[in-house]
Formats: structure tokens, sequence, C-alpha cells
């Protein structure tokens, strides 16, 4: 199978912070692949969409994008790919039609060429052509830079945290359009902080400092990464927080939500009322305790606990 991105060893570090964003990073998608990379701010999903789409060099090692190396033929990697960064970048005093025009006129083409590739995404805008996009909601601000983004029909689609800050409405249609837009043979690279948004990725990667911790489907990911798991919850969260880290067959404890999930120690002879047993003797009124399957977000904390 043909990658329609291939990354070795990237490094990057920014000289005047010393802050090293990539190291040693390396990934290979597949083409047609809706691929999900996944991770806290400061994670290096933005410099590694930068790199990739030719806006900054690595330090070290090397990237192609559909078969193009971004050092040796940026431009024509330029002239295949789409890019929506995280920060709406539009022109705000343009109208929506204005703005879909001069995108099209950059890549020497017309709104009407390549209309099939965005109508199901224009027809939702249609109504609002004439209005600023400065003005438009934040939802209907992400599908104008969406088709802005496709209106050169790019073979290639980056995606930065497109849906941060926008309604769960309007993250689902956005994400039923990347389904439609991947059936149509665009690899699409998409970064999120939402953890639902990353079952509906072929496969993803989960990033920390700079580095990957696992890539997998969402379920494979899941399914390799499950420890003996609790869920609680009693009168006092705090001190039963502090209470449970002090458990000898605890190996990691912390909040989630309205309970505290418990990671206990692989191998431990642990037995379900000796944990009971444990905290009503430090005087806990009101237990709730229920064995639970760790989420995407349990296995994202166990993986971050082993980079430095």
């Amino acid at each position: 199978m043909n990658n329609a991105i291939s990354i070795k060893n990237i490094k990057k570090t920014y000289p005047k912070t010393g802050i090293l964003a990539l190291e040693d990073f390396s990934l290979e998608i597949a083409d047609g692949e809706l691929f999900g990379l996944i991770g806290p701010d400061g994670a290096g999903k933005t410099t590694l969409f930068r790199i990739l789409t030719t806006l900054i060099l690595p330090d070290f090692g090397t990237a192609k994008v559909a078969g193009f190396d971004i050092i040796k033929q940026l431009w024509d990697i330029r002239k295949i790919v789409g890019y929506m960064p995280g920060k709406f970048s539009l022109y705000q005093d343009l109208t929506v039609e204005e703005n879909l025009r001069f995108f099209a006129t950059v890549f020497n083409t017309s709104v009407e060429a390549n209309y099939d590739l965005i109508e199901d995404i224009y027809v939702q805008l249609q109504p609002f052509k004439n209005r600023r996009a400065g003005k438009l909601s934040g939802g209907m601000k992400q599908k104008l830079a969406l088709c802005c983004a496709l209106i050169h029909q790019p073979r290639v689609l980056f995606l930065d945290e497109p849906t941060t800050g926008v309604d769960p409405v309007s993250r689902k249609e956005f994400w039923d359009m990347l389904d439609q837009l991947k059936r149509k043979g665009i690899s699409i690279l998409v970064s999120t902080p939402y953890m639902d948004e990353a079952a509906r990725c072929d496969r993803i990667a989960l990033l920390q400092k700079g580095q990957v911790l696992d890539v997998d489907t969402y379920e494979g990911i899941l399914l390799k990464n499950q420890k003996p798991m609790l869920a609680l919850r009693s009168a006092h969260m705090f001190k039963l927080l502090t209470d449970l880290r002090r458990f000898p067959a605890t190996e990691r404890c912390y909040s989630f939500g309205s309970v505290h999930h418990l990671v206990l120690k692989a191998g431990y002879p642990y037995r379900e009322n000796e944990l009971m047993d444990y905290l009503q003797n430090l005087g806990h009124e009101d237990i709730v305790c229920q064995k639970i399957k760790a989420e995407i977000e349990d296995v994202f904390i166990d993986l971050m606990s082993g980079v430095a």
C-alpha cells in the first residue's frame, strides 16, 4: 500500500525558547486513510503540520507527502495539499463567497470547476454567502475554512484541531463531512483534543512531548492497554483520592469526572473486600466502587507516565 505521508526521524527545536517540539518522530499514513493525532497542547501536533505543509523546516530527518520530499519538492507539495490551521485564518472582512473565490484564484482554478467536491458543505453556507466571514458562527467558520482548503482538489488534507471551540452538533456534522471526503479518496491527517473524535479515525497516534506513545486503531489501543481498574466515589472525595494513593495495591489514582479512577498493580494479590475494609477503617462513608474498563483517556494517562 502506498503512503500518503511518510515521516522518518524528524526532530525540531525552537532556538529562541529551546523547546524540543519533535524528537525522533516517525510515522506512516496510508493513502486514503483518515488518521488522527491525539495529544495535549505542546505535544508537537502543530509543529508537525507546519513541517509537512512546508511552512517550516525540520532540524533533522525526512518526510514525504504524496511521494514528494518536503524540502526538495516543496512547491509540488503546496499544489496538492489543503491546510486548515487551528486558528481561523481566512479574511474576516471578505464575505463567504469572496473568500472562496479568492482561494480558488490562488490555485488557478474556480469554484465552479471544483464545486462537486465542496457541494455537500457549501449548501450549508449558501444562505450566508454574502455575510462577512468574521460574522459567522464558530461552526460555519470551520465549514468555510474546509471549503477553502478543498477548492483546489487536494490529495492530502491537513486539519489542525478543526473543531476546537465548536458546539457538539457542529462537531458531529464536521466529522460526517470528513467521512464523505475520505470516501472520495482524499487522505486526511487531523489533530484533535477530543477523544470521542479519535474513535472516528481509521487509526490514531497518541503524542506527548514530541514523541509517539502508540499507533493503532482506537479499539486496538484500548485492547492492548487494559489494566485492572476501579471507579470510586465517597462522601469526601479529596480525602478519598489521598487515601487511595496510599493503598498498597495502587499503581495510579486520579480524578476522572465525578469519580476517581484507581489502577491496580498487575499481579498484586488483591481481594475485593480488602479495599472496602481499608477505606472504612479510615472513616470513609457512602463508598461506591465498581470495576470498569479503561477508556482512551485512561490509556493516554498510563502511557504518558512513561515519558520523562
